[in-house]
């Protein structure tokens, strides 16, 4: 074996056997793991490098080696192999989305929920993008003499709804009105045009029915503002000493961090678009800087829409998280693509 491939083997022998079993890993443990058919002095020297180029560190002088963010990130980009859930697994998953399978945003905290069971970490999911969604229908649900709900549905499935109330007798032909009015003026127009201006317009557009609209179009517009918004579904909080190395003080600085959903969800759009690790000090947040982000996209009619994502220990095992997300991303694609066109 050339000493380069020699040496790959060592760092990818130690990081699988660190992940397992968290112990350090010394010279004559490695030849019987890897199978290497060299003397403890060549695999020491190999090891010895290893540490000099940054790949592996010595926690104890008398340790063997654990290996570094920067070993992490060699193994993950030229080792990590990622095979596809079993079948069975892939039912569980399946199954346990299904339960959800009203909203997207309860398929989402089903996918979160599962996701943080499988992989014993935090799990997170973030809601479809507002970015080039569409109002597909706005229907009313009367609520009382003189209150309904205003409930607006996008072409990426999300639906909200806002209370109103008016001074006059909201009857079924009053709310027929508003039906036929409001699905003429906002179907098929993106959320994000859906703005105070807009309604204004849209308001002297209605010439002297205009006086009844004001109450249902502000709902309409507090709800299509709701819908545009960008929500973050977690689960796994618990796993809080787990993700940052059992400190408490990083545990503190994450939890902190988790709270601020505005942060954490312009945190995780901005992660790659493919299935991808992002380890330690690569991060965007400090109080990451000691885990890792493991994160990939579903799609919503076809497109990259959400994001799901774990934050796990640097030392965790990202070929099968790998699998898991991707499996998981599949079902959250099949089922909300299913809700939308129902």
């Amino acid at each position: 074996m050339e000493p380069a491939a020699r040496k790959q083997k060592i760092l990818s022998a130690i990081v699988e056997s660190f992940i397992k079993n968290g112990e350090p890993v010394g010279s004559k443990s490695l030849i019987a793991e890897a199978g290497l058919k060299v003397s403890s002095a060549t695999v020491r020297n190999d090891m010895a490098e290893l540490t000099d180029r940054g790949y592996l560190v010595q926690p104890h002088t008398s340790a063997g080696r654990i290996p570094t963010e920067k070993g992490y990130r060699y193994y993950v980009d030229r080792v990590v192999k990622v095979t596809p859930v079993s079948q069975q697994g892939r039912e569980y998953i399946r199954e346990a989305l299904a339960r959800g399978a009203d909203s997207p945003e309860s398929i989402l905290q089903c996918a979160a929920n599962t996701l943080a069971r499988l992989t014993d970490c935090i799990a997170l999911a973030t809601t479809p993008s507002g970015d080039d969604v569409r109002i597909r229908k706005i229907s009313f649900v009367p609520t009382g003499a003189h209150t309904a709900l205003a409930v607006v549905m996008t072409s990426n499935g999300v639906i909200k709804t806002k209370l109103f109330r008016c001074e006059f007798l909201l009857t079924p032909e009053i709310l027929q009105v508003f039906d036929k009015a409001f699905n003429e003026t906002f179907t098929a127009i993106p959320l994000k045009s859906v703005t105070r201006p807009f309604i204004q317009t849209a308001a002297a557009g209605y010439g002297e029915l205009s006086l009844f609209m004001t109450a249902p179009l502000t709902a309409i517009f507090e709800a299509a503002e709701q819908a545009a918004q960008i929500n973050v579904c977690h689960s796994g909080f618990g796993k809080l000493m787990n993700v940052t190395g059992a400190s408490l003080a990083g545990a503190h600085r994450v939890w902190e961090f988790l709270q601020n959903k505005h942060d954490l969800a312009v945190m995780l759009e901005r992660l790659p678009q493919a299935t991808a690790a992002t380890i330690g000090t690569e991060n965007s947040r400090i109080e990451l800087s000691q885990s890792a982000v493991i994160s990939t996209r579903y799609t919503v009619s076809g497109a990259a829409s959400g994001v799901l994502a774990v934050i796990a220990p640097m030392r965790t095992d990202y070929a099968r998280t790998m699998s898991i997300l991707n499996c998981i991303a599949e079902c959250a694609d099949a089922q909300i693509g299913e809700l939308i066109e129902q």
